[in-house]
């Protein structure tokens, strides 16, 4: 089994997941039940932070997924913050990176 961890921080815009590990089919439902969990308002940003994310397959990536659709839900944004390059590109590739804000770190995803 593949560890992933998860740590949740509350910021003026919203919640701030942050994810570490590997996010892959043994544990992306632990992801969609932590988003699923985070309480969004409308106007409020979720950011998730992937800077400890060592892998992501496409479990993961349909996790992510569930989570924008989660916040379109709620009237809320999401943006992905420090995204991996191996990560990044495969977002790219599938043209999820322009459906999803990117930014390089969580405060900045927050501040934006």
């Amino acid at each position: 089994m593949n560890p992933l961890k998860i740590t949740t921080r509350d910021a003026p815009t919203g919640p701030v997941l942050e994810i570490f590990g590997e996010l892959d089919y043994t544990n992306a439902s632990e992801l969609r039940e932590r988003v699923a969990a985070a309480t969004l308002q409308p106007g409020q940003r979720l950011v998730l932070d992937l800077g400890g994310m060592r892998f992501c397959d496409s479990s993961g990536i349909t996790a992510l997924i569930a989570a924008r659709s989660h916040a379109q839900a709620a009237e809320a944004d999401i943006a992905l913050a420090a995204v991996p390059a191996n990560t990044l590109r495969v977002l790219r590739i599938v043209g999820l990176d322009q459906i999803f804000a990117l930014h390089p770190d969580s405060d900045t995803a927050v501040r934006s």
